[in-house]
């Protein structure tokens, strides 16, 4: 751990321009790193092992928080910790109140992945394992709740396709908390291919979907093994996709009600399989 002598104080100093790149896919995907804000999830990524590279600092916070740094300095290594004046550290800064730390860590590889069919039918062989997969689930605040309540209700692989909502970006990050360094995430080219992976392990492969054949939530007598796919947020699923599917099942609702948000109607269906 390596701390910078100086105050960062200007908005067009390259650390400082460097973070606020890594708002952007683009970058995070050439540099191989992600950004994150807060004490919570400083502390979840080094308990998890998550690399850290940089940590910045809030010129009016640091010597508070410099304690929490200190205290973690074996697990951040050649990580450096540099102060930024308040200004600038709110340019940086997602959050609306921010608590003064902002993390730069590289991805890891290790939990989010393009996997192979073969490598998800190992994972299907054990029925404990609980497992959902997401099909073009574009928003990451939606894909950081469905992380976050995945890992709440049991779920330790998540199985998606190469459309959804970045897993990096700084909202999923954020809206997962500590779950993203938990969970076990698997990224299809074809969720089809994985669909029929799950279902050549005899696991029972519902879409989230309200056709002519659905089963309401409450009349679907869940198995551990049993898996659900969760669709793109005003679309849902394709055709395709549910037709490759066991079954397709629907969250009862009032009549006249608008359609559910995919991260609660993701919740709602995951909480069901928990119980």
């Amino acid at each position: 751990m390596k701390f910078a002598e100086e105050i960062i104080t200007s908005r067009q100093n390259r650390i400082v321009v460097d973070a606020v790149k890594l708002c952007e896919k683009k970058a995070r995907e050439s540099l191989r790193l992600f950004r994150f804000d807060g004490c919570k999830l400083f502390d979840e990524a080094l308990e998890k092992d998550v690399e850290i590279v940089r940590v910045l600092l809030s010129e009016s916070k640091a010597n508070g928080l410099m304690s929490k740094v200190n205290e973690h300095g074996d697990k951040l290594g050649t990580a450096v910790i540099s102060v930024l004046s308040d200004d600038v550290f709110s340019k940086v800064s997602e959050e609306n109140a921010p608590e003064g730390i902002i993390c730069i860590a590289k991805y890891p590889q290790k939990h989010v992945r393009k996997a192979s069919c073969e490598e998800l039918e190992q994972i299907a062989l054990d029925n404990k394992r609980r497992i959902i997969l997401l099909e073009s689930v574009r928003d990451p605040g939606n894909m950081g709740t469905i992380i976050r309540s995945a890992a709440a209700f049991g779920v330790d692989t998540l199985v998606i396709s190469r459309d959804c909502a970045d897993i990096y970006n700084p909202k999923t990050v954020r809206g997962a908390m500590g779950a993203l360094f938990k969970m076990n995430i698997l990224v299809f080219d074809d969720i089809v291919d994985a669909v029929n992976a799950l279902k050549k392990c005899d696991r029972k492969v519902y879409a989230a979907a309200l056709d002519k054949n659905a089963v309401r939530l409450n009349e679907v007598g869940f198995e551990t093994s049993d898996t659900v796919i969760i669709g793109n947020e005003g679309h849902g699923l394709s055709e395709k996709t549910v037709g490759a599917c066991t079954r397709s099942l629907y969250i009862p609702m009032e009549e006249g009600s608008e359609s559910l948000n995919a991260a609660i109607a993701a919740s709602v269906i995951m909480w069901n399989m928990y119980r």
